[in-house]
């Protein structure tokens, strides 16, 4: 009975490990497309972090966020970010005294026909067309950062889960190995053979 008992424990842990281990390499195979295809699509947009004369401008907690990527070419979901919310954002804020696309906007959309065809009006539309831009851009950046973290959670999963298919494994080994010693022992002591001559 006991033997029995230990068997199905080591079945299910066997079963555990294989799903554990199928479940690894499906969080390897996410981690690595995920990272290929987010240095894909970062490349391809052909930017470099911006240093020198580029970073003078910024806010000190800025110019320090982008000093670390210098002159290399965008292509981490971490360079995205930081592009996204050091760079771009800071020159948004700057051109637009701090006002967000919705504020801007608003305020072009309230100006009547003739106010719009002013120079205010005008430079208010170049601001409005601008900070949408610079949204999108930065929309576009963050999806790339936060695809790369998901990634960077597979990558982690998966080791996770590797290490638990290997624990499983072992223990199943060890529950057949006890189940076996268990029927040895339960049948009794093993009875000599005679030999008749």
């Amino acid at each position: 009975m006991r033997s029995a008992f230990d068997k199905l424990i080591s079945w299910t842990g066997l079963l555990l490990a294989v799903v554990l281990l199928v479940v690894g390499g499906l969080l390897t195979w996410a981690n690595s497309f995920i990272g290929d295809q987010v240095h894909g699509q970062l490349t391809d947009q052909g930017i470099t972090m911006p240093s020198g004369a580029a970073l003078e401008d910024l806010p000190k907690a800025d110019k320090a966020a982008l000093e670390k990527y210098a002159d290399s070419p965008l292509d981490t979901g971490a360079e995205a970010k930081a592009f996204a919310d050091h760079y771009i954002l800071a020159h948004m804020n700057a051109a637009s005294d701090g006002r967000t696309y919705e504020e801007v906007s608003g305020e072009y959309t309230q100006m009547s026909a003739e106010e719009k065809a002013s120079a205010d009006g005008q430079a208010l539309a170049g601001l409005r067309q601008t900070l949408f831009m610079g949204n999108t851009l930065r929309g576009l950046l963050l999806y790339g950062y936060a695809f790369a973290t998901i990634g960077t959670i597979a990558g982690i999963a998966a080791i996770g889960a590797y290490v638990g298919g290997v624990i499983f494994l072992v223990l199943a080994g060890i529950g057949f190995g006890h189940a076996r010693k268990v029927k040895l022992a339960e049948r009794g002591p093993a009875r000599p053979l005679s030999v008749t001559v």
